[in-house]
């Protein structure tokens, strides 16, 4: 399968396989603790952290969920807590796979380690990829549309997005999204506290 390029300006995505089963084995878990916690297969859980498998954005929530971690000690990149300005291509990248092969890819804004109130990523939804389900949290989210065209579902209503288009609403809410256009769109993602 070919994967999409990193898209400009960011640093490559690294395996998540690997970060996962790391970050597993930090917290004493098995592999049968954390998918029963994830509501995965322990054969899925096995498989993604070897790199036969990728989950989508829906299952990766729940296994940093039942890690007690948020998606952003995932990606490889820490800050200091004195970094005020992250330069273009030094951002790290992680990218999703959906069970279709369809991507989504995160670039990070606010690097982990850096202790701050937000968390913001650029959201890559490559054409047909998908959150591939809804997911909640706690906390608030906000969104602006770069480019392309994103259907976004919240509490059970859809909302058709283009470039320029903004949306804000309470983490609680049962949320997912999907690109509705034809080429990658682009989303400005900013979650408070980070959680997500």
């Amino acid at each position: 399968m070919n994967r999409p390029a990193s898209p400009l300006g960011a640093r490559p995505a690294h395996g998540l396989g690997p970060t996962l089963r790391r970050l597993r084995k930090q917290n004493g878990l098995s592999l049968k603790a954390l998918a029963e916690r994830a509501g995965c297969s322990e054969s899925m859980l096995s498989k993604i952290e070897t790199g036969h498998a990728n989950p989508s954005l829906t299952t990766l929530h729940r296994i940093v969920a039942g890690l007690g971690i948020s998606m952003a000690a995932l990606f490889e990149a820490q800050a200091s807590a004195t970094d005020i300005v992250f330069k273009q291509g030094t951002r790290p990248m992680l990218e999703i796979d959906s069970r279709r092969g369809k991507s989504i890819s995160l670039e990070q804004l606010i690097p982990d380690g850096s202790e701050h109130l937000l968390q913001a990523n650029i959201h890559f939804v490559h054409p047909s990829g998908a959150s591939e389900g809804e997911i909640s949290h706690e906390g608030e989210e906000a969104g602006y549309v770069l480019e392309g065209e994103v259907e976004l579902v919240v509490n059970g209503r859809t909302y058709h997005l283009e470039p320029g288009d903004f949306f804000v609403f309470p983490s609680h809410l049962p949320h997912g999204y999907r690109n509705a256009g034809t080429k990658t769109a682009r989303i400005l993602w900013v979650n408070t506290p980070v959680t997500f």
